[in-house]
């Protein structure tokens, strides 16, 4: 027999952290809402980074918070909530809705209207994860605030030159 002693490296708690609940699924008023409310807390970043959340970053960020807050309030039912946690080099992006199903990606297909989100979150995200929750499931992104990755993220007619 053989001991082993195993170790996670611990998540650091985030520099900065807020949630907010979206319980109407009605309309688009939600989805507005979020991506204001991720701008307003990106733009606090300042306090406890040493630099601001390049703009770029900041649009990409609304972008993925769209994205999934759509697929929460359009495929689940209930409220979802949208959990933002600031690291030092990246944001993650939780929402958690009450239906237990994974969200699928569809493949690739140009001549598809509308259904794109979770591979612009995929193509935009270093990581993507689907959690189960007791209440339903946390789906994380990861998404990089270096301003390096940004560019690379930004769609070609908008990289620097």
């Amino acid at each position: 027999m053989s001991d082993a002693i195993t170790a996670e490296r611990a998540a650091p708690e985030p520099l900065l952290s807020a949630s907010a609940v979206y319980d109407n699924a009605s309309d688009g008023g939600s989805i507005a809402s979020a991506r204001a409310f991720t701008a307003a807390f990106l733009s606090a970043a300042p306090s406890v980074r040493r630099e601001p959340v390049a703009g770029e970053c900041v649009e990409l960020a609304q972008l993925v918070v769209s994205e999934l807050v759509t697929n929460a309030v359009r495929h689940a039912f209930g409220p979802c909530r949208l959990l933002l946690e600031l690291r030092r080099d990246a944001l993650e992006i939780s929402v958690f809705d009450r239906a237990a199903a994974a969200p699928v990606p569809q493949g690739h297909d140009p001549r598809r209207i509308g259904q794109h989100g979770l591979e612009i979150v995929v193509a935009v995200c270093e990581s993507l994860s689907v959690e189960p929750d007791p209440e339903g499931k946390r789906v994380r992104a990861r998404l990089s605030l270096l301003p390096a990755y940004a560019d690379a993220a930004a769609p070609a007619d908008r990289r620097p030159r």
